[in-house]
């Protein structure tokens, strides 16, 4: 028996309507992933945002419970941890009045940075203390369970740069 020996050769290039469908799924597909990059970007600043104005308004709203002599209210605006340490509104208060006095009695009140950091959200604040002082307070964040967010820590250092 004789054999056939049949060869074929490929061709590597695609030819006429077969490589413009080919360009245009690739250009699809390009945009369609530019556009998804985009949107997820725009999401997460989006919701970066959102915190930022939330985490303001807990801290204004503190701010406002310290001003009025509140002591529940702003008590309320504490993380578990700061509530299991110091128990009752009276005892947060007393703390406040004594070592927080420019967040206590601010005569100004500005907010500077918001940061994401491998801690939770921070916040940075400049405040003018009732003795005409600089201070920046950096306020630092926990989510709670129901998605809502407490004050965790209050660093206030004097702000020698404000002060200059």
């Amino acid at each position: 028996m004789a054999r056939v020996i049949v060869s074929f050769k490929l061709e590597r290039r695609w030819s006429g309507p077969m490589k413009r469908c080919l360009r245009h799924v690739f250009v699809s597909l390009a945009v369609a992933t530019a556009m998804l990059f985009v949107a997820l970007s725009s999401a997460r600043t989006s919701l970066a945002d959102d915190v930022d104005a939330a985490l303001r308004q807990i801290i204004t709203d503190q701010m406002e419970a310290f001003q009025s002599d509140n002591a529940a209210a702003a008590f309320a605006f504490a993380a578990p941890a700061i509530k299991e340490r110091f128990q009752k509104p009276d005892i947060f208060m007393k703390m406040v009045r004594q070592g927080y006095r420019p967040v206590y009695r601010p005569k100004s009140v500005s907010f500077g940075q918001f940061k994401q950091t491998s801690h939770g959200p921070t916040q940075e604040v400049f405040v003018i203390g009732p003795d005409g002082k600089s201070w920046l307070a950096l306020y630092t964040f926990e989510e709670q369970p129901d998605g809502s967010w407490r004050i965790s820590g209050c660093y206030l250092t004097e702000d020698e740069a404000q002060a200059i």
